[in-house]
């Protein structure tokens, strides 16, 4: 994980070189009148999906949703998809299951495009469109570069609706400020310090940041064995709230200028329960500390800093990152 974390520079430059070829190739390709968007994805690359769908309904202006693999592959589902457009994500291209929905859901009419890190896997093969992610090849069994990559992608597919979601000057500064992050993991190594005891956790954000967290609390079960739970920081309060205590430590994760009210309030409610709190944000004094890089982009480089801090527990506790007991590089569900 180490050496793939610190790749992330590099990746992510050469792909915000090639955004606006990639925005080329989905405006082309889009369904004209546009009916909506499905997003179809499984374990990190899931996650990613769920950033695409704020992303792409924001700027699209129509309906964007997680497609469940299951009703395809399952159910048999012959939903109508004709006008919408697929985004269907996968490190590998290979999960039986996204191919085989992938497929399923051209026939139905759909046009679906394929963000990957294989630009000549079945994924890429079943669709009509393909984003390669051009991350290298990915030893770790928990997945890094090649998430951060498909993230940067599903921005060139939002800016397809609205170029002006994100701006040439922050897709520019984006490297330097993940190499930034890269260059030093002592906030992550002091907050796995902190919490070495700590055997289960949450990982809150909301808007752009739930993404993040999500995907920052799926590496910290898969590297460091410690049960840690994604939430929307407004599903934390119906409901989870009530089961946190001072054992049960919460990371929120800063989602921008729209979203700091809800995060300062949220910190202030844990703070008045005794529930021990971090943040992971630009803010002065995060625990996690990020740069300055606007609401769109801040995700990813939240998403490094998840990264960071599941290799420092996970080192903490002896284990080995990259080879968790009972995982595989490629899962493959049906």
């Amino acid at each position: 994980m180490t050496a793939e974390i610190a790749e992330q520079p590099a990746v992510l430059g050469r792909l915000a070189g090639r955004h606006a070829e990639f925005l080329d190739q989905i405006r082309a390709a889009l369904p004209e009148p546009l009916a909506g968007t499905a997003l179809l994805a499984r374990g990190s690359s899931d996650n990613v999906a769920v950033y695409g769908r704020y992303l792409i309904e924001l700027t699209s202006r129509r309906p964007a949703g997680l497609a469940a693999p299951s009703l395809h592959t399952r159910y048999g589902a012959d939903a109508d998809y004709g006008g919408y457009l697929v985004v269907a994500l996968s490190q590998s291209g290979a999960t039986p299951e996204i191919v085989q929905a992938a497929s399923a859901m051209r026939r139905s009419g759909a046009v679906v495009v394929a963000i990957t890190n294989e630009p000549d896997s079945p994924l890429a093969r079943a669709c009509q469109v393909t984003l390669p992610t051009g991350a290298g090849p990915e030893l770790a069994v928990p997945a890094t570069k090649t998430v951060t990559a498909q993230m940067l992608a599903i921005v060139a597919v939002a800016a397809a609706f609205d170029p002006g979601v994100v701006s040439a000057a922050d897709l520019a500064a984006l490297p330097a400020a993940v190499e930034r992050v890269v260059a030093d993991d002592a906030p992550a190594r002091a907050l796995a310090s902190r919490w070495e005891r700590a055997g289960r956790l949450v990982v809150t954000g909301r808007g752009m940041a739930y993404a993040a967290a999500l995907e920052t609390a799926l590496k910290i079960k898969e590297s460091a064995r410690v049960h840690a739970e994604g939430l929307s920081s407004a599903d934390l309060l119906h409901g989870p709230i009530a089961a946190l205590d001072d054992g049960l430590p919460v990371l929120i994760v800063a989602g921008g200028e729209r979203l700091a009210a809800d995060e300062a309030e949220l910190a202030a409610r844990l703070a008045r329960i005794g529930v021990p709190a971090a943040t992971c944000g630009p803010a002065p004094g995060a625990d996690l500390p990020l740069p300055e890089a606007g609401e769109i982009l801040l995700p990813v480089l939240a998403t490094v800093r998840g990264q960071q801090l599941a290799l420092a527990a996970a080192l903490r506790r002896g284990l080995d990152p990259d080879a968790p007991a009972g995982l595989a590089k490629v899962t493959a569900t049906h």
